[in-house]
């Protein structure tokens, strides 16, 4: 099970009892954010790309929108997000779970700018009923992150 995984990384820091599991599903921003009792916009939702051979997540808040343009100008492509026959299999997780935590070897892991704004956020820890909450300096440091990218604007 994936988020199995993504406990066995965080017991290895000494933070895996700063998962949190849910009996509801957290599957989506929406359903995060009533499992936590917190704000849609603090979720950090982790979105899968194709970026031609390489398979690309990009962690963002949870009131933005991949802006094409953006997008096109910090990858040199059109946006193409993964199918969800495909995400599983090329990043470790499953839609509904999809994380940063422990992904499959050649993913890159890219923060979105939006992310910024919070001193904490919440991103999935490999299942649809699940979270984990971390500082932006956390978040950075356990994502093995190729760095900071701007590709979203946020929905009102």
């Amino acid at each position: 099970m994936s988020i199995e995984k993504v406990r066995e990384f965080f017991r290895d820091k000494g933070m895996e009892e700063r998962i949190r599991e849910f009996a509801v599903s957290s599957a989506t921003v929406e359903l995060a954010a009533q499992a936590l009792n917190c704000a849609a916009c603090r979720i950090a939702k982790t979105l899968s790309f194709h970026v031609g051979e390489r398979v690309v997540l990009i962690v963002t808040a949870g009131d933005t929108k991949i802006d094409n343009r953006k997008y096109k100008s910090c990858f040199g492509m059109k946006a193409k997000m993964l199918s969800p026959d495909e995400t599983a299999p090329l990043v470790g997780y499953a839609v509904g779970g999809v994380c940063p935590f422990a992904v499959n070897e050649g993913v890159e892991v890219y923060l979105d700018r939006s992310l910024k704004r919070f001193e904490t956020v919440f991103p999935a820890c490999g299942s649809a009923n699940s979270a984990i909450e971390l500082s932006i300096t956390e978040l950075e440091k356990y994502t093995d992150t190729k760095g900071w990218v701007d590709v979203c604007r946020i929905v009102d």
